[in-house]
């Protein structure tokens, strides 16, 4: 069902408005990120290739963690301690400062603040049918999901196949909460994202004991 027009303008606004004073505030700080990524040498943006609203490809900005090319010498997935990931890139991983640079994807339309993580088409190509509902929202930097799954490189620490790893154990729940917001989203349930998203930055714990409980999906 498409969003009702008072809540699909009130959610850009929310959007262009949060976002705008996200990169004001941080500005500096990412300046200061940029420059200390490009003394170790490439780029300090990573343009990754991602699915977005209804199938179209999109480019998500972040910060650059991972050695350049890495995605042409692993997989998809990332766990903890990867040899790819670069020594200021654990760090920007761990404060989830490597996706600040995503508030420009949601001011330019291809991203939304709250919405569910985009994928790549590797891992699109693997969705069942009722995982394709995700793409009939705009992807976002967080969502019910991002909060549960926030150490997901901690729960991936150690696999011999991050990617096989992530599809038995994130993907089945990861996808169920996803589909959840879908089903639910009002500006009421963005807000309410937005305020557990904060409260996961001091205590995690706290901000999923007050997730939506809802069931693994089979995938």
């Amino acid at each position: 069902m498409p969003p009702r027009p008072v809540y699909a303008a009130a959610k850009r606004l929310i959007d262009t408005t949060l976002s705008s004073v996200v990169l004001i505030l941080a500005g500096i700080e990412m300046l200061v990120v940029a420059a200390i990524i490009r003394r170790d040498g490439g780029p300090a943006l990573y343009r990754g290739a991602r699915v977005g609203k209804d199938g179209r490809p999109f480019k998500m900005l972040k910060f650059r963690t991972m050695v350049v090319d890495a995605d042409k010498i692993g997989g998809a997935s990332t766990a903890d301690g990867d040899p790819r990931i670069t020594r200021i890139g654990a760090t920007l991983r761990r404060f989830k400062l490597d996706e600040l640079p995503q508030f420009l994807n949601v001011l330019g339309g291809s991203m939304s603040i709250v919405g569910p993580r985009p994928q790549v088409q590797s891992d699109v190509a693997l969705y069942t049918e009722a995982e394709r509902g995700l793409l009939s929202v705009k992807p976002g930097i967080t969502d019910y999901a991002s909060i549960k799954y926030r150490n997901e490189g901690e729960i991936l620490a150690g696999s011999s196949d991050a990617d096989q790893t992530y599809n038995r154990l994130i993907r089945p729940g990861k996808s169920a909460l996803g589909l959840h917001y879908v089903r639910t989203r009002s500006l009421w349930v963005d807000l309410k994202i937005i305020g557990l998203t904060a409260l996961a930055i001091v205590n995690q714990d706290a901000a999923v004991r007050r997730l939506p409980a809802v069931e693994p999906i089979d995938v």
